[in-house]
Order: structure tokens, then sequence, then C-alpha cells
């Protein structure tokens, strides 16, 4: 990874987020104003609709929350690995190099 990886997980979390709401808006239904006595029935249904939204987002940004820390801790093992590979590279004994100083015979 060349170091940019923060700015690509915020541009693919700020996608995923615009996406979400883009979702939640979509499922909101167009109130109209009317004046009979059905105003009530449909207040209530849309007081439970606003928490069926409110439940969704939360659930989107969990799933987003828990996705980001999978992905995180794998980016950590991978940096540490390839770390723990340069060092054995670095200590290893290079026998030509030994001999080519005469310091082995």
């Amino acid at each position: 990874m060349t170091g940019d990886g923060s700015g690509r997980s915020a541009r693919l979390l700020l996608l995923l987020l615009s996406v979400s709401l883009n979702l939640i808006t979509g499922l909101s239904e167009n109130p109209s104003p009317s004046k009979d006595s059905t105003t009530a029935s449909n207040h209530s249904s849309s007081g439970h609709k606003t928490g069926l939204k409110v439940l969704l987002a939360c659930v989107g940004v969990a799933i987003l929350l828990v996705l980001s820390f999978f992905l995180f801790k794998m980016w950590q093992k991978r940096k540490r690995e390839e770390q723990h590979a340069r060092l054995l590279k670095l200590f290893e004994e290079d026998n030509e190099l030994e001999v080519e100083l005469g310091l082995r015979d």
C-alpha cells in the first residue's frame, strides 16, 4: 500500500453513507396534506416508518463500523508481515559476501 489507503477508505465510507441515505429517503412517501379523518391514522403509521428509517440507519452505520474495523485489522496484519519479512531479509546471512571479504573460507 502506498499510504493513501486512509483516503481511499474515507471515500468508500462516504460513498456507502450517501447510498444508504438515498435508500432511506427513497423509502419515505410523499405526504400530501389532507383534511379528512384519515390524517390521524396516517400520522401514527408515519411514526412507525420514521422509527424503521432510524433503525435502518443505525444498522447501516454499525455494519460500516464493523467492516472498517475488520479491514483495518487486516491491513495491520499485512503491514506487520511485510515488516517481519524485511527484518528477516536484513539479518539473513550472505555467505558469498563473507567469502569475498575474506571473513570466511
